[in-house]
């Protein structure tokens, strides 16, 4: 099985317990340090550290050619990461919401994404768009929006959603330093703790969160492979950023036997692990939070049925967003929160 077993296994370093933004910043500060050729762009990321502040510190350490702010306007920051990207750069944009990433589109999708096929391999456009997106912050549908299927369906980009800010920070990295475009869509509902679907209940922080332990100094962890966030055997639960711990919440309060697999990285999946653990349960729970028709989810279904089928004891459940803008007054509601998740586990174990 590919999964990753423990979040703090691959590296014996001391470790701090960071929140996610720290993580993220720690790893910027680290490529920066260890690559002259990364340079960090996007409104605001420079003087005023970022919206989230995630790149808090960074321009005043390296400088302004290397950290720099750039105008509103999504498609000149990615066309210009792309040029970069061609001739020996690694630039790492950073764009402010994933909503506002769509005026980006054409140059990720029809020039980031086609580089290397186009050239023969001759130019690759090593670039990693940073994007914080999903909601619980009460942002409105203008800023709660999880587009990630849209770049899941594009060949040549790659993408990537953590959970814990020991799984940002390594992951990250990884991306940096890889030679192909990828998508780093970071769960802004738990930037600064985890967040386990109970809205009414007081925040927490990744104090005493394990996924919180954070190695110091450089390390990466591998796209394309899938975590084992919780052992079990009544079904297998497949999700991502902000979900994994909504998911785990649930289970543990109705005291549910299931496997909790987090996918790190959407493009390239890690499907062995998926494979293996659906074939073990029997059972299968899909989640996430962007809108349900055609989102990623329907893929995971697609995949499982197609890999597992002849090992399904009931059908494929998923919860999901609805097919609506994000509301900004019935966030909840729109939210695949306790209540929903419940439901579909119930129906699972009842199914036999």
């Amino acid at each position: 099985m590919s999964v990753e077993e423990s979040p703090v296994s691959l590296s014996d370093a001391p470790t701090r317990r960071l929140n996610m933004i720290e993580a993220i910043n720690d790893a910027l500060d680290i490529m920066l340090e260890r690559d002259p050729n990364v340079v960090i762009m996007g409104e605001d990321v420079g003087y005023f550290g970022g919206v989230f502040r995630c790149t808090a510190g960074l321009q005043e350490k390296y400088g302004k050619a290397r950290v720099f702010d750039t105008p509103i306007s999504e498609g000149g920051i990615i066309g210009v990461a792309v040029g970069m990207g061609a001739y020996g750069l690694r630039p790492v944009p950073e764009i402010q919401f994933a909503d506002y990433i769509y005026p980006g589109l054409d140059q990720l999708i029809s020039e980031a994404a086609r580089l290397r096929y186009r050239s023969a391999g001759e130019f690759v456009a090593p670039m990693t768009v940073r994007a914080p997106f999903g909601g619980g912050i009460f942002g409105g549908q203008t800023h709660s929006q999880s587009p990630e299927a849209l770049f899941t369906h594009v060949a040549g980009l790659k993408t990537v959603v953590p959970s814990t800010p020991h799984d940002a920070k390594g992951l990250l990295i990884a991306a940096i330093e890889d030679n192909d475009p990828v998508i780093f869509f970071e769960p802004k509902r738990i930037y600064n703790g985890p967040f386990d679907g109970y809205y009414d209940r007081p925040a927490k922080t990744w104090d005493h969160h394990p996924g919180s332990e954070v190695p110091e100094g450089y390390y990466s962890l591998p796209l394309g492979k899938a975590r084992l966030v919780r052992e079990g055997s009544a079904m297998t639960v497949l999700a991502y950023g902000t979900m994994i711990r909504v998911a785990e919440a649930v289970l543990a309060e109705k005291g549910v036997d299931a496997e909790v697999i987090d996918l790190r990285t959407l493009v390239p999946i890690d499907i062995e692990a998926v494979e293996k653990s659906v074939e073990k349960t029997g059972k299968c729970l899909v989640i996430h939070e962007a809108t349900r028709t055609s989102g990623f989810g329907a893929e995971l279904v697609a995949l499982v049925q197609e890999r597992c089928f002849y090992h399904l004891e009931a059908p494929i459940e998923r919860v999901t967003g609805f097919d609506t803008p994000y509301p900004h007054s019935l966030e909840w509601a729109y939210f695949p929160g306790p209540v929903r998740i419940g439901e579909a586990v119930d129906r699972l174990i009842a199914a036999g």
